[in-house]
């Protein structure tokens, strides 16, 4: 029963930790990423409309990325594999 516990501790505690990286990393990325538009688009604004596709784009492969880890957390969060290894 203890190693039990502990193995939904130390995992709640990864859980919380990855989100709250992830989300960070996320955040700013899009903010310097929205920075760097912001400055290109000042610098040349007859490029705005190439910039603008390509920042959409990136925008949604880093929000992706978050996605993705905030699926694995649920996937560790309700169904936790490693809760098989204890007999």
């Amino acid at each position: 029963m203890e190693n039990l516990a502990m193995i939904q501790s130390y995992t709640a505690i990864g859980l919380g930790l990855m989100v709250g990286l992830g989300a960070l990393g996320a955040c700013i990325g899009i903010g310097i990423m929205c920075a760097s538009f912001l400055d290109g688009a000042a610098r040349q604004p007859e490029m705005i409309p190439q910039l603008q596709t390509k920042v959409f784009l990136l925008l949604g492969l880093i929000d992706a990325s978050f996605i993705i880890s905030v699926g694995i957390v649920m996937m560790f969060a309700f169904a936790n594999p490693l809760l098989s290894v204890i007999s």
